[in-house]
């Protein structure tokens, strides 16, 4: 999830597209807040892990 929140991220500031850039930081930041959440051992959703 952090990467393809990066991967849009980048793509929406070199095309110029708020959507993209917007959608990539909210996938990005919500990916940082899992695996720290993850990395703590919490469980997420009643799942300790997600793979």
């Amino acid at each position: 999830m952090i990467v393809l929140g990066v991967i849009l991220l980048v793509i929406g500031f070199l095309v110029g597209i708020p959507v993209l850039y917007t959608i990539g930081i909210v996938l990005a930041v919500a990916g940082v807040i899992l695996a720290v959440l993850g990395g703590t051992g919490r469980k997420i959703g009643g799942r300790a892990h997600w793979f």
